[in-house]
């Protein structure tokens, strides 16, 4: 049976978007592919609210964290961390030997912008990462706040992780200042895993130059300055087949509206939360919450392994908690290209299951 997909990626993917990676292969190096690659990142720039290039990468999107912070950083970044994806980005500088400095905020709470005000003062970093969305917990960063303080540093390149909330949730990359944004496909913009996806900045171009060892095949230096010289081609062979399907669902989310695609992804939100605070509690500080997923104490100390069976048996998947929070929470995503009648079918099915 097949399972509707409520959790925080792979996400459910329409039957007409999975079927646009059967069309036909073209080569790599053709003028169809700088054609189809060239579009992909024109509509991206929409979706970003950004003027800067568009790389296209295939990883996941850990594989663009890896060059964001590969690439920023010239002598030291500052990583503010508030669940386990925020401080993957600290695992992975440390993995590249990067210098790097973690400042980790509690659980359920949204990342200090005082501390990053504080810490950047110091005079000791020349790149910031943040995480936008924390799927384990629940949180959505202020991203305006850090941007008034960002204004003060501008020598400073900010790589803001956007994997959970790109194309869910307005993000104006420009205005906010933002030099390296990144996301992934298999999450609010509803494709399958494998592809990866952000900005980059002029001034960010300029600070890769400056960074003598930026790895391979994620040097998003050589990947800007091959589609500047090749009329969008990529130094590596791209998966085409994800290419297709993002450019045709490209086109349906411009069709349906990004003011409309994001009052949809608020309308799921606001009904799962207000499901979550009558039956249980809600995770993170209701000041931040993400508009595409909600992280639910569970309260009722119900066994949520047993509640994800038996939610199997008929056709539905949410997520345990996440690390340390398994089975003492659990996550309903609400992204993609659901809409409000898929939610109220999956939280009608736990309520019948739990008897509530």
């Amino acid at each position: 049976m097949h399972k509707k997909l409520f959790i925080p990626g792979p996400v459910e993917v329409r039957k007409d978007v999975l079927e646009k990676m059967a069309t036909p292969m073209i080569g790599h190096r053709s003028k169809e592919a700088s054609e189809l690659q060239r579009n992909i990142s024109n509509k991206m720039r929409q979706i970003f609210n950004t003027k800067e290039e568009i790389l296209l990468s295939t990883s996941s999107g850990t594989g663009l964290l890896e060059g964001a912070v590969r690439c920023s950083t010239a002598k030291r970044v500052a990583i503010f961390s508030i669940g386990a994806f925020g401080k993957r980005w600290y695992e992975i500088a440390q993995c590249n030997n990067v210098p790097a400095d973690l400042f980790e905020q509690e659980w359920g709470k949204a990342v200090n912008v005082e501390e990053i005000d504080k810490a950047l003062a110091t005079g000791k970093y020349d790149s910031l990462c943040v995480t936008h969305n924390e799927t384990s917990t629940g949180v959505m960063n202020p991203v305006e706040d850090i941007a008034q303080v960002m204004k003060k540093y501008p020598e400073i390149v900010w790589c803001l992780d956007t994997v959970s909330s790109m194309g869910g949730t307005e993000i104006k990359v420009d205005k906010l200042g933002v030099d390296i944004c990144l996301t992934s496909s298999q999450k609010a913009l509803g494709l399958p895993p494998g592809m990866a996806i952000c900005s980059f900045s002029q001034k960010a171009v300029e600070r890769a130059k400056k960074v003598k060892f930026r790895g391979y095949y994620l040097d998003l230096l050589s990947l800007y300055n091959c589609i500047q010289k090749r009329d969008y081609q990529y130094p590596s062979t791209p998966s085409i087949s994800h290419m297709f399907a993002m450019d045709y669902q490209l086109d349906r989310i411009l069709e349906e509206g990004l003011e409309n695609r994001y009052k949809r992804h608020i309308e799921m939100a606001e009904y799962v939360r207000n499901w979550a605070k009558e039956y249980f509690e809600l995770f993170a500080d209701e000041r931040y919450l993400s508009n595409t997923l909600t992280n639910i104490k569970n309260t009722r100390n119900i066994n949520v392994a047993q509640l994800n069976k038996e939610l199997g048996e008929r056709g539905f998947q949410i997520s345990n908690g996440y690390g340390k929070l398994k089975e003492k929470a659990f996550r309903i995503a609400h992204m993609a290209d659901f809409d409000l009648s898929d939610i109220k079918e999956l939280l009608d099915t736990v309520n019948y299951i739990l008897k509530l």
